[in-house]
């Protein structure tokens, strides 16, 4: 099947078949489309590669594509990935489509297993962002939309972000996050977070124990491409009136395999 960043390149590549306006018309999204599916930044040199686009072209394209949100300088400053508009514009656009539909009923089954609120979420910068979520039918829970952000020193699904990123990658991220206490439990200390960073990334598990809101424990999975790389998260929240982190952990199994479940919806094209 082919993808969306391929179909971009082709329609870049085709000056002779559909105009040579059409090819240059494409090619911010082809961009876009090359750096949402990379995984990884990519510099100016990789993209005018593989996109076959002159430097000197792509640089005004990139300057514009920041200056709009949609890319964004990587940590170290080596490269481009997506921004916090792209970010937003696929959201809008997934909830218009079949993408949501699935990944909900996909959610709801493991909500109705386990009796608690489950919510997949992304990378956006320096933030975690809520793509799905399915709430529990218990009147006390926490409420949080698709679409809204939170932070990612305090939060089970940024911690597992921030775990499994590279050594610089995540140096550099926290010395420029702002390591703000949420509750008693929140880790503010650097060396401290890293320390437990370490851990999780071991066990490929993120966990929030009251760290972003008191009375409220999370579980965080990663939700991975077939390539091994995490494309998105998958987390289950619950007040601790109901469930101890402890409690929560014995969902870890459930979650995995929901987790498999939602990797090939998340990697195939969007239908309406």
């Amino acid at each position: 099947m082919e993808t969306s960043e391929e179909a971009a390149a082709r329609g870049v590549s085709r000056g002779t078949e559909g105009g040579a306006e059409e090819a240059r018309a494409l090619r911010p999204v082809a961009v876009l489309a090359h750096l949402a599916g990379a995984g990884h930044p990519l510099t100016l040199s990789q993209l005018s590669v593989r996109l076959h686009i002159p430097k000197a072209t792509l640089l005004r394209l990139t300057e514009s594509l920041e200056a709009g949100g949609f890319i964004v300088h990587a940590p170290n400053e080596r490269g481009y990935m997506p921004g916090p508009a792209l970010a937003h514009l696929a959201l809008a656009t997934l909830g218009n489509n079949s993408f949501t539909r699935s990944c909900r009923a996909v959610l709801r089954t493991l909500v109705a297993a386990l009796g608690e609120t489950c919510n997949i979420t992304a990378l956006d910068g320096d933030r975690v962002l809520y793509v799905e979520r399915v709430e529990t039918a218990e009147p006390l829970r926490q409420q949080l939309l698709p679409g809204a952000h939170v932070p990612l020193h305090c939060t089970a699904s940024g911690k597992l972000f921030l775990a499994q990123m590279s050594a610089l990658e995540r140096k550099q991220l926290l010395a420029r996050l702002p390591l703000q206490r949420m509750t008693p439990r929140t880790l503010t200390d650097a060396g401290l977070l890293a320390a437990e960073l370490d851990r999780m990334a071991v066990r490929n598990i993120g966990v929030d124990n009251e760290e972003f809101v008191r009375g409220m424990v999370a579980v965080a999975l990663p939700i991975r491409a077939a390539d091994g790389h995490t494309i998105a998260a998958l987390a289950c929240h619950a007040p601790t009136a109901r469930l101890s982190l402890s409690d929560l952990m014995q969902a870890v199994p459930k979650m995995e395999e929901t987790a498999r479940r939602l990797a090939p919806l998340l990697q195939q094209p969007a239908q309406p």
